[in-house]
């Protein structure tokens, strides 16, 4: 079934969210300072190509330099990220099909909001290391 899903996704949303974070990727790393947040939003455009059948966790050795880096995307690009997955997620709630894939970008929202000290997981892995 995911695989459907990630099919579906793909087609209506998923590509056009991969280049969108690909490109926002190599914008960043363009300067030094911005490389780690070019690599967060590379495996942000990774996990959005893709998202059924993955999820986020949290690093439990994620220190301080991720939250200081979290607190920056947050006010630079995380709410508008947030923002833009919030109102397609309910824009694609509105029809029977749409509701998975409103639900898998209402999936997004942490990892937009805060990428720093998360990692990319498939599901069926994301309680192994508990």
């Amino acid at each position: 079934m995911k695989t459907i899903l990630n099919i579906i996704w793909l087609v209506f949303s998923g590509f056009w969210l991969f280049l969108g974070y690909m490109f926002a990727g190599l914008l960043l790393c363009i300067t030094v300072i911005g490389i780690p947040f070019g690599f967060a939003a590379f495996r942000i455009a990774v996990y959005a190509l893709w998202p059924f059948g993955y999820t986020t966790v949290e690093r439990r050795d994620a220190g301080s330099p991720s939250f200081v880096a979290n607190v920056l995307w947050l006010v630079l690009a995380g709410w508008w990220l947030a923002l833009g997955h919030i109102f397609t997620g309910i824009a694609l709630c509105v029809t029977i099909i749409g509701i998975p894939l409103g639900f898998a970008n209402f999936k997004l929202i942490p990892v937009s909001l805060l990428p720093f000290g998360r990692e990319i997981v498939r599901t069926d892995q994301a309680f192994a290391g508990w």
